[in-house]
């Protein structure tokens, strides 16, 4: 079987840069399986959308800075034809500050420990993190839908975020040792790293939790979480009986049940059960639709075309909270690739089953 692959279509575009990035990665030394998803682009030096698999050596900078970085999904008990988007939009603000609970009790009760970020703890963060409300839009596969316990009624929310500050700080602590030279992972230095990935991880949950605790507050209503799955992580497996890392950079877990694979803020996402978790995947799904064009041209593209009001609002009719100019441009749903054909590419590859598709209401990514 080849080193590399890119699971794609030919009505898929894959940046050549991503192509060129994810090549690079497959000549790292121990590195034996490296696969492209349909959302996959260039990243800072590694690209974005994609699994690594190595024997005997284990690369932090494939994982990235933001550790633990994935999506959770909740189910709301708040009926989604009743809810007023604008009213939503009025209640959602000053998420950006630091989180007025106990902060300690959170960590505590998750078994994480406490670190010197954590009064970003409950914060959205900026880049591509957002909380977003949701409504069914339809459902595919009424047997699993109900097997979960959704309703069709329901108001979901879905929330992309990650360890915030402690993750850049584990990343550029290896950096500033080691470059981005691999760790054996029986190593000291190896085993340290992987203690430090899995509390951010562990943080990066809670991170989540208490987001959508304050959004619950601020709307009212309860939440039931339904899948938390991360983005960006590093864990040790077995391959024919030998053991191996599985580096995921931007892809969803394919083995961990249903996943949620969201749009661009302005389009679908999509609720899937995966089909299979194998080597030719690289265990792997897509995460989201992939970005079409880098934050700086995507200003550059859409600058000039678009007001700030105009991309307040989208084509589906759901309300964008940004009062960032800059990262209303770098973040507009023009910047990503189609994720109906990321989609569809992952459901002939027979990867993914789509259960339901979901619609935005109300996109929070900050205010000033």
């Amino acid at each position: 079987m080849k080193k590399t692959h890119i699971i794609c279509s030919a009505k898929s575009w894959i940046d050549g840069e991503a192509v060129r990035q994810l090549e690079a990665t497959a000549t790292l030394p121990g590195m034996v399986r490296v696969v492209g998803m349909p959302d996959l682009h260039p990243g800072k030096g590694t690209p974005i959308g994609a699994s690594f698999i190595s024997e005997g050596v284990l690369y932090p900078h494939l994982v990235g800075n933001d550790i633990g970085c994935g999506i959770a999904l909740w189910q709301t008990g708040l009926h989604s034809r009743r809810v007023k988007r604008d009213r939503l939009v009025k209640k959602l603000k000053g998420l950006e500050g630091p989180w007025d609970g106990d902060r300690a009790a959170q960590l505590d009760a998750a078994g994480v420990d406490p670190t010197v970020f954590d009064e970003a703890l409950g914060t959205i963060g900026g880049g591509n993190h957002f909380a977003e409300l949701q409504r069914v839009e339809r459902v595919e596969d009424p047997v699993r839908f109900e097997a979960m316990g959704l309703s069709d009624e329901r108001l979901f929310l879905a929330i992309h975020s990650g360890s915030r500050g402690l993750g850049q700080r584990i990343l550029e602590d290896h950096l500033n040792a080691h470059g981005t030279a691999g760790l054996e992972g029986d190593s000291i230095d190896g085993q340290a790293y992987m203690r430090r990935h899995d509390h951010a991880m562990a943080w990066a949950a809670v991170n989540r939790g208490v987001i959508a605790e304050r959004i619950m507050d601020a709307i009212g209503g309860e939440a039931h979480r339904i899948l938390d799955l991360f983005h960006n992580t590093v864990s040790n497996r077995t391959h024919e009986d030998r053991p191996v890392w599985l580096h995921r950079k931007g892809a969803a877990p394919a083995d961990l049940g249903p996943a949620l694979i969201p749009g661009s803020r302005g389009s679908w996402s999509y609720l899937v059960a995966p089909q299979r978790a194998d080597w030719a995947s690289g265990y792997s799904l897509a995460h989201g639709a992939g970005r079409k064009w880098g934050r700086t041209q995507a200003k550059a593209k859409l600058s000039g075309r678009y007001s700030p009001q105009q991309l307040s609002r989208t084509a589906l009719g759901s309300a964008v909270i940004c009062e960032d100019r800059d990262l209303l441009y770098q973040e507009a749903p023009q910047a990503y690739k189609n994720v109906e054909q990321v989609m569809a590419d992952m459901v002939d590859a027979g990867l993914a089953s789509v259960i339901a598709v979901l619609r935005p209401m109300v996109t929070y990514k900050m205010r000033r």
